[in-house]
């Protein structure tokens, strides 16, 4: 590992995990994501991302990828139909080391491997766009409300051959 992220071990998610999952994203989505979001939106966004909320998404078939530094749970990455980033969280304290970059690289070769997906989407929040964008995302439309009315910005990936990321020519 780099000094950047030290011991960085990561592990595919389950369900007793959920806890720490809950913690960690909502830690993260009220500094980050809840200010940009209209109030209920935001109660309701954080509602959802609880223990209880993220167990019954693994139960129902969403991968969570972890990653630790030591004992310490860093950051998450949730695929849902091994195509649709649903949650791609680093702790404030540890971004800029790379971590949200190997947990997306992890996350994205297990859909691979698991189902041959060549496309993948997202819906980002403002303060994330650029972080997407680096690891190549690009928008597949103007920021706008999803039914839920969560402000976001749709975004994809799609992959043209083996080793190569960036929109099919």
């Amino acid at each position: 590992m780099s000094a950047k992220t030290g011991s960085l071990r990561m592990r595919l998610g389950r369900p007793e995990d959920a806890r720490a999952i809950g913690l960690l994203v909502r830690r993260v989505a009220r500094r980050w994501v809840v200010p940009d979001q209209p109030r209920r939106v935001g109660r309701a966004m954080l509602a959802r991302f609880s223990a209880r909320g993220f167990r019954e998404r693994m139960l129902a078939g969403q991968r969570f990828h972890l990653a630790f530094l030591g004992p310490v749970l860093v950051g998450v990455a949730g695929m849902r139909d091994d195509s649709h980033l649903v949650q791609l969280f680093v702790g404030t304290r540890y971004q800029g080391r790379g971590i949200a970059g190997k947990l997306w690289r992890r996350t994205m070769r297990d859909a691979i491997r698991r189902a041959g997906t060549r496309r993948f989407t997202l819906n980002a929040s403002r303060c994330a766009v650029p972080v997407y964008r680096h690891l190549g995302f690009v928008p597949t439309g103007p920021e706008g409300r999803s039914p839920k009315g969560v402000v976001s910005t749709p975004m994809a990936l799609t992959l043209r051959r083996a080793g190569t990321r960036g929109p099919a020519a």
